[in-house]
């Protein structure tokens, strides 16, 4: 998968730099948000190249990022106080994290589709040129987890487009039905990091 290569990271107490090479073209949001006449082109390269990441085999990946690894690492950012919750989405706007840990805990369980993710699959961290995916970035999260990880951000993120760029997305993916308990959960779940 394309991705910018380390080349070099420095760190002291206080600050760490990492230098990576960089990747041409523009983010999927970029895009989106200045040429409308090519959206429907975007959503499908998008919805292309997930299905591709996805497609690669879990015994390729040896990371994990499932709910129940994330949920533990998001209680203990709770215990932590390091969820920033005046960063929550508009649906969760003055929310406390305990209360969307408790939106969590109704939804579970659910079953898992494990497949090899990005792990924060949104619009700024796709980067596109000449229609086509080129690259991802800050992919800090890869690891073996449910699809609709993956799935849940880029079409919360289409929302801002429109629900028939988030119906494309989905259908171009080949998702006839969406799960919608699944999206929830991890649009929740994405609040704690």
């Amino acid at each position: 998968m394309p991705v910018p290569a380390v080349e070099g990271f420095v760190f002291d107490q206080n600050e760490a730099w990492l230098l990576m090479t960089a990747i041409p073209g523009h983010t999927a949001h970029q895009l989106l948000e200045a040429h409308p006449n090519t959206r429907i082109g975007v959503v499908d390269a998008l919805a292309m190249f997930l299905r591709r990441l996805h497609a690669i085999p879990i015994s390729a990946c040896p990371f994990t990022g499932d709910h129940a690894y994330r949920l533990a690492r998001a209680r203990e950012r709770i215990e932590a106080g390091l969820v920033e919750e005046d960063e929550f989405d508009d649906k969760h706007e003055g929310w406390t994290a305990e209360q969307v840990w408790g939106a969590m805990q109704r939804l579970l369980p659910i079953p898992s589709d494990p497949v090899v993710t990005h792990g924060d699959f949104s619009l700024d961290n796709i980067l596109m040129l000449d229609g086509e995916v080129v690259g991802c970035i800050d992919a800090g999260k890869v690891g073996i987890a449910d699809r609709y990880q993956d799935l849940a951000i880029l079409w919360n993120n289409l929302g801002e487009f429109g629900v028939s760029l988030q119906d494309r997305f989905l259908e171009q993916y080949g998702i006839a039905v969406a799960d919608d308990r699944k999206l929830q959960f991890h649009l929740l779940l994405d609040e704690m990091f």
